[in-house]
């Protein structure tokens, strides 16, 4: 059934609400329904006597963005979250005498 609306009434500023709206609107539905698709398998899944991971394993874990904690001050688009191995330019900084809180982003 087409939705019936006066789209030459609006102004550019309340299309592009609409549109927003309505893309919104459309990601939620879509969320809703792999929530109820989900529990439908689950509880499938529940009354043959297994669970979601022995039929299909685990899946692997979302790989998470870490926000940069250091900066090279001489190469500001360098950076580092001080998670695993030291850039280079950071054991340089260092070795040069610069204290490691000078490298902190504030």
């Amino acid at each position: 059934m087409p939705i019936e609306l006066d789209l030459d009434s609006l102004t550019a500023q309340q299309l592009a609400e609409l549109i927003t709206l309505a893309n919104q609107r459309q990601q939620e539905m879509q969320r809703e329904h792999i929530a109820e698709i989900r529990a439908r398998l689950i509880d499938i899944a529940r009354k043959e006597g297994f669970t979601i991971e022995e039929l299909f394993g685990h899946l692997p874990a979302r790989k998470r963005t870490v926000k940069p904690k250091y900066r090279n001050p001489s190469a500001p688009h360098q950076t580092w979250s001080g998670r695993g191995k030291q850039p280079r330019w950071f054991s340089a900084a260092l070795q040069a005498g610069t204290p490691e809180d000078d490298l902190l982003i504030r």
